[in-house]
């Protein structure tokens, strides 16, 4: 069969996808340029959906839903003590082409080793190709997790754990354990160009890549011998348009067909348009700012705590998120089965803010930096008037801010080397458990490693409760652990929680089949357009 399948390819004649294919074409408005193409190197569900047209991983979340399911793993079997996974591969899942490598052999199980040992192994010959950065691999802790990687046989991979791992197979569901081809490295490393692989990816995914033009858009094809069928549309274009009125703009005048985001201040108006659909869920997500605990004064929990008691969470809502949100108080969402509602959130207090404040030695305040993101998120409509709001809350207490940004890619590696003394930034779900907030967002190895914990707080019994709660497979003591830590968490305050949003996005009324998906994926498989 694995064959057969190269055999179509080379006469399929799939060697040159310079242009997009002719027939449909569906345009996704996009709210941002994706750091990288190859989702090993990305943490963003901006650069995360950009990927997943072309990736697939050994298994996948339903679309629409939380439960996972096979993908190019067929089937999996775990041994009794949670250690040990074996994964039984689809057989005849062939990779893309591109100009200059067409594939000999479909997907085998070396491919696996290659694609999860590349960012595992410092002694791999791709390890540090791009600049070797896998913030979301090291996030999860999987170096330490990873005990050994085997290919039993040509579709058979056996994946040995230091420790049981509860969250393991959702985790292997997440974007950065994409697999890619090993032949295909082997080709531009021999080429002496490997900087290819995540410059000009492939995968086994129902879209192909065309093209990708900073600040202009992500150009896909469709491939034709896509393991899950082939698609109703031909070409897939992800325009980057930053601004939430210009995508409303494009999306009205049929410049695009979907588009992600719109201002909360705009959804009334599109729910009346004929022409467009209004899609709207509960968001799996938390809008934060974070305070960098390693810089001076928000080292002291005192001025942590007054800042607390100054920022009015509920006006940033009615303000900026239209009422669609609630107030924060936790790391995790209030639909995530972890959450713990017994925590009880700061008030807003200016005397006593201005009291904390001045028990620290800043009674006539300081002056520091507020970063805020460039682009509208989910979590977070719009960046800068959240950041003016707390600026003006702040200054009731003294404290004088200078509002700053960057580009988007620029931003989130400012945030990560921990250069930011506070900053607002946010979280979709990736997997529906808790660890993916609560480890990735303020565990210690993310501190440690230049990862998603921006405010670099490492506090050992909070990390120990995460830690074990990765190796309970019961759930309601997972929930204890977790409920413990989130108390840990408020006490600390490395953040300010800001708001859990509600999520929308809009289509035009010719899209058929494009759902919300609650881990904040855009999925394009199987949409259609009908006129």
């Amino acid at each position: 069969m694995r064959r057969l399948a190269v055999v179509l390819l080379l006469a399929a004649g799939l060697a040159s996808p310079a242009l997009p294919a002719a027939g449909k074409t569906l345009v996704f408005c996009s709210e941002g340029n994706p750091e990288a193409l190859n989702p090993q190197l990305v943490t963003t569900t901006t650069g995360m959906n950009a990927a997943r047209p072309m990736f697939d991983t050994l298994v996948a979340f339903a679309p629409g839903a939380g439960s996972l399911e096979p993908a190019l793993a067929e089937s999996w079997e775990i041994s009794p003590d949670g250690r040990v996974y074996t994964f039984r591969l689809r057989p005849g899942v062939p990779f893309h082409a591109r100009g200059d490598f067409t594939p000999t052999r479909t997907m085998e199980a070396q491919d696996v080793l290659f694609s999860l040992e590349r960012q595992w192994k410092e002694d791999h010959p791709f390890h540090d190709v791009s600049g070797g950065r896998y913030d979301y691999f090291r996030d999860n802790g999987m170096g330490e997790l990873l005990a050994s990687i085997e290919a039993l046989d040509p579709t058979t991979v056996r994946i040995t754990l230091t420790r049981p791992h509860a969250p393991f197979l959702a985790t292997l569901a997440d974007p950065f354990n994409a697999i890619l081809s090993a032949e295909y490295a082997a080709h531009v490393l021999a080429a002496g160009t490997p900087e290819e692989l995540d410059r000009r990816p492939i995968g086994t995914g129902p879209f192909l890549l065309v093209d990708y033009r900073k600040d202009v858009a992500v150009r896909y094809r469709m491939f034709e011998h896509y393991w899950g069928g082939r698609q109703p549309i031909e070409s897939l274009v992800f325009s980057i348009t930053p601004n939430p009125a210009v995508r409303l703009t494009k999306l009205r005048s049929g410049e695009c067909h979907v588009m992600a985001f719109p201002d909360p201040a705009d959804v009334a108006a599109i729910a009346q348009d004929p022409d467009l659909v209004l899609l709207q869920q509960e968001g799996l997500n938390v809008g934060y700012m974070a305070m960098n605990v390693t810089m001076p004064p928000f080292d002291d929990p005192l001025v942590r705590e007054a800042i607390s008691h100054a920022v009015d969470r509920q006006a940033i809502i009615d303000t900026v998120y239209g009422g669609a949100g609630v107030a924060a108080k936790n790391p995790i969402p209030p639909t995530m089965w972890a959450y713990n509602d017994a925590v009880v959130p700061d008030p807003v207090d200016i005397d006593r803010a201005q009291a904390l404040l001045a028990q620290a030695g800043h009674a006539d305040g300081f002056d520091s930096e507020l970063w805020y993101m460039p682009v509208s998120r989910p979590y977070a409509p719009d960046g800068r008037r959240i950041a003016e709001m707390i600026q003006a809350d702040l200054a009731k207490l003294g404290i004088r801010l200078t509002l700053k940004t960057a580009d988007w890619d620029a931003y989130r590696l400012t945030l990560q080397a921990g250069e930011a003394p506070l900053a607002l930034f946010g979280w979709t779900g990736d997997n529906g458990d808790p660890d993916n907030f609560l480890n990735v967002l303020l565990g210690c190895t993310a501190a440690r490693t230049g990862g998603n914990n921006v405010a670099k707080w490492c506090d050992p019994a909070y990390d120990a409760l995460v830690s074990r709660a990765q190796q309970v497979s019961d759930q309601g003591e997972r929930t204890r652990l977790y409920h413990e830590a989130q108390e840990i968490a408020a006490a600390a305050r490395p953040w300010i929680p800001i708001a859990h949003s509600v999520v929308f996005m809009a289509t035009r009324r010719e899209v058929r089949g494009f759902v919300m998906d609650p881990l904040g994926r855009h999925l394009f498989k199987g949409v259609d357009l009908v006129q």
